[in-house]
Parts: structure tokens; sequence; C-alpha cells
């Protein structure tokens, strides 16, 4: 089958990226325009972002996870450690992330190293969730194979019964990584796609800042 998409294009014209506005520091930048992002009606998932990983057979491997919290250190999100891309940041913890308010046109692309963070720290958060979510974290063997849809709907339904009026254990295999960034880049598409991009780039304890040709 071939689909031709050469017609396919937008024009970028909303906002602009000029270095006197944006300061010396990425974070402060990113949080202003997540805020922005989070204010935007049009974007109903806001913190989704993509999560890039190189897995044991060599490939990387991009998927969409949930940002969960931003600290001075770096960005937090949450998973199951035994999954595919819990093994693969075991292996391999150098990361990326990205993010993409087609709305705002603007792109966020994040490089860093991963780490899990305390276990009092993804407890507290996992009580936090829903109890489904909860339940569902519990008995998911994230990215195995399993025979079928009703096999976790059961096991599902077993836990929801033994657990109505008890407190859910929280699972070992389970928590949050946070991402410490050693380069922060702010894409902001222009007309003409002579888009604006300004990298940050972490050199010990402080960040240099330079544009990129679009």
């Amino acid at each position: 089958m071939e689909k031709d998409l050469t017609n396919l294009r937008q024009t970028y014209v909303k906002n602009t990226l000029e270095e006197q506005h944006i300061g010396d520091d990425p974070m402060a930048l990113f949080t202003k325009w997540f805020d922005e992002a989070l204010e935007t009606t049009t974007i109903k998932e806001a913190n989704a972002m993509s999560l890039s990983t190189f897995g044991a057979d060599g490939f990387p491997k991009t998927r969409v996870v949930l940002l969960k919290k931003v600290i001075e250190h770096g960005f937090i999100f949450y998973t199951n450690y035994r999954s595919e891309k819990g093994q693969a940041i075991a292996e391999c913890p150098q990361v990326c992330l990205s993010f993409f308010w087609a709305p705002l046109e603007r792109q966020v692309i994040i490089k860093g190293t991963a780490e899990k963070i305390s276990k009092e720290d993804s407890e507290a958060y996992f009580y936090s969730r829903p109890k489904g979510s909860q339940l569902s974290a519990f008995v998911s063997p994230q990215s195995e194979e399993i025979p079928n849809r009703a096999f976790l709907e059961k096991k599902v339904s077993i836990l929801e019964s033994e657990y109505k009026k008890e407190k859910i254990p929280f699972p070992k295999k389970w928590g949050g990584y946070l991402v410490r960034p050693i380069s922060i880049e702010f894409w902001q598409g222009r007309e003409n796609r002579l888009h604006d991009r300004i990298l940050f780039d972490k050199v010990e304890d402080h960040w240099s800042k330079k544009r990129l040709a679009p």
C-alpha cells in the first residue's frame, strides 16, 4: 500500500523563542512552558511524554508515559521495574524524554540518566492513586506474554474481592524513576520552517545555552 503524504504540512506562527526572554535556567523555562500547556484546553494530557530507551536487542524503543513530578533535579515518572522499559533502564540508564504540545507549536527534548527514587516516595505515590489503578499495577506482569485479556480481568476480580476492605500491598516490582537531565532542547515552531531551537547543556553544575539551526 502506498500513501502520498507530501502535501501534509502546517504553518507555525503562534510564538517565538528569543534568548532575552528565556533566562539561564532550563528547568524554570520548562515549568513555564508546562504551565502554559496545562492551561491550553485543547491539550488533554500535557504531562504525556515519549520515553526512549535502548533494549537488550540493541534497538531503541519509544513509548508514551506520564510525567508525575518536576523537581529541581529532574523529572519523575512511575512504571513496573520488571517491564521492558524497566529492564532496559537497568541495563542502560541513559534515556530521552520528549514532549510535543501541538496547539502551542512547541517541543521539548530531554536527555538524561534515569535512577530509581526511594521506596518511600514510590509507596506514597502508589497509595495516592485510585484503587483500580493500584490493583492493575499489582496484578499486571507488564510486558510479559499472557493468554488473553480475561486472564488479567480474573486476577483483578479476585484481588478486588480479597482486598475490598483492606489495603492493597505495595508491589515491590513497581516504583518511580528520576531522570536527571544533561541536556534540554526547546523547540518553537516558526513560519517557513525557520524554527527556533535553544539547547541547554549541563556542564558540571552549570547550564550552557546555545541556538541551533532548524
